[in-house]
């Protein structure tokens, strides 16, 4: 078989996974393709909230403040009660924002809005998306895949060392695998329509709940950033909906119970049932699933498209790291790490479902995906006596610090990137060499940045002389003593990274 590799990865599927997972292996100089069967970019908003934590990777990839000014925050919701009052209420627990978490509410940005930012940042780094071309087959062997694409023109093989299923709850590529996908259709289905709508006011989301029914719900709320509303409801398994501008007013009307409200117009409109389903494996040799293809998720909580842009955030590196040389095995290290967090998140949106069939439903720290870590990874080694905060697999806090020309700079800034980063924190000097892909950083009284806030050190708990090995995806690698470098030599070249000379102090 030859290994002429049109490219280093193929990616089936552009939505959120795979757009992310393209800009990653393009900051990161890996050829890739990335192709969807789709003739054009998908048109709804089924999935409107990042979560904090994906905010901090859409920092990191250049794309946060467009995604801010694109959207905004959610506005407050007015619950209406049978007798036609109403209460208004935050949907989220309000947390302040701390220098460890500078992002701490959930953006609205509508998804084919996040879609397009994410296609605009991919085009700014030399990559675009094959719309219009559809996986028909593949073949795997050691050294590679051999993908068949189909087009309105034919049909060409493609070699390529990875590829990668991001191709939606149906996947091609994992049905292709016979990986199994257990789950259920929950007992609930849904109507969501992106809308032109007069009658409401774009200052609160409107929630009729008449009589406590779930099928007499709705949930109208203003889309941010765009002038359209969208309508949630659930309905019942054998009920027909009318999704025209006509059949949709008067659903509203009915549930609502209200003739004033006029839907004018329908952008996008989707009638599916829920289901809460996970990958029994997410590879297959050289083939990955990241995204909807390995899990998917009831739209409650807003876990559904965070997950799948962290699980591309987290395989991105690895196979640039493999890529380049690392030992293939660091790429068992993607299902290790996220599997388990997908698990967590569907059982967290199946609780919130249930509240909201009760009527309770609160969204707290819980969806954030602030606490998310990767602690009983084989990539997470603590070779330290201190007892810091934070041990290996946490999420690595932002802080600010000072800098040695007296600028404000901030921790985030340091780690922005496709690199390593190591934090040498109070080291009497910097013996560590430099090397391709390792940024290296002292924090001391004396050095390049000063924690004259303290804020580094309530975030982490380090002790003089200790080191911090930071991931490309912002988690703690590695934490270690100054005088214990030795021991991380192998760790080093595991993830790609030649082993380290002199040490932290």
């Amino acid at each position: 078989m030859t290994n002429d590799f049109a490219a280093d990865v193929l990616i089936c599927g552009a939505g959120a996974a795979g757009l992310t997972l393209a800009i990653d292996l393009a900051r990161r100089g890996i050829s890739f393709r990335l192709i969807d069967r789709a003739k054009a970019p998908f048109r709804g908003s089924r999935g409107k909230g990042i979560q904090p934590r994906t905010q901090e990777i859409f920092e990191d990839l250049g794309i946060l403040d467009k995604a801010v000014a694109s959207g905004g925050l959610y506005p407050r919701q007015r619950t209406y009660r049978d007798d036609g009052s109403y209460h208004d209420a935050d949907m989220a627990e309000i947390i302040e924002p701390t220098p460890a978490e500078p992002y701490h509410l959930a953006l609205m940005v509508p998804q084919f809005v996040t879609e397009q930012i994410l296609r605009s940042r991919l085009a700014e780094l030399g990559g675009r998306v094959e719309f219009g071309r559809e996986l028909k087959g593949f073949d795997q062997d050691e050294d590679g895949v051999t993908a068949r694409i189909a087009d309105g023109g034919g049909e060409e093989s493609v070699r390529t060392r990875w590829l990668i299923g991001a191709d939606g709850g149906k996947s091609f590529v994992r049905h292709t695998l016979d990986i199994g996908f257990p789950g259920s259709t929950l007992d609930a289905r849904a109507v969501v329509a992106d809308v032109e709508l007069s009658g409401l006011s774009r200052e609160v989301a409107h929630r009729f709940a008449r009589g406590g029914d779930m099928n007499l719900q709705v949930w109208i709320g203003p889309l941010a950033g765009t002038d359209l509303f969208q309508v949630q409801a659930p309905v019942a398994r054998d009920a027909y909906v009318d999704l025209t501008p006509e059949g949709l007013t008067r659903f509203v009307s009915d549930r609502t119970g209200s003739s004033g409200i006029t839907v004018h117009a329908v952008h996008w409109a989707s009638d599916y049932e829920m289901s809460a389903r996970l990958a029994d494996s997410y590879r297959t040799d050289r083939i990955f699933l990241i995204g909807d293809a390995a899990h998917v998720h009831p739209p409650t909580g807003g876990q559904g498209l965070n997950t799948s842009v962290q699980d591309a955030y987290n395989l991105g590196w690895k196979l640039s790291a493999v890529a380049r040389g690392a030992p293939d095995r660091l790429l068992d290290s993607y299902e290790a790490e996220r599997r388990p967090v997908a698990a967590a998140m569907l059982g967290l949106a199946n609780r919130l479902l249930d509240a909201q069939k009760r009527g309770d439903m609160r969204r707290g720290r819980d969806v954030r995906q602030l606490d998310i870590g990767y602690p009983e990874s084989e990539l997470s080694l603590n070779f330290t006596a201190s007892q810091g905060t934070l041990p290996a697999g946490a999420r690595a806090p932002d802080a600010p610090l000072r800098g040695a020309g007296g600028q404000i700079v901030r921790l985030f800034d340091l780690l922005k990137g496709p690199h390593w980063t190591l934090l040498a924190y109070e080291a009497s000097t910097h013996t560590v060499t430099q090397r391709a892909e390792l940024h290296i950083h002292r924090i001391a009284r004396d050095a390049e940045c000063r924690d004259e806030w303290q804020h580094f050190k309530t975030a982490y708990s380090l002790m003089p002389g200790d080191c911090l090995l930071i991931r490309p995806d912002g988690y703690i690698g590695a934490v270690f003593d100054a005088d214990r470098t030795d021991e991380i030599d192998g760790y080093l070249v595991h993830v790609g990274l030649s082993s380290l000379q002199g040490n932290c102090q």
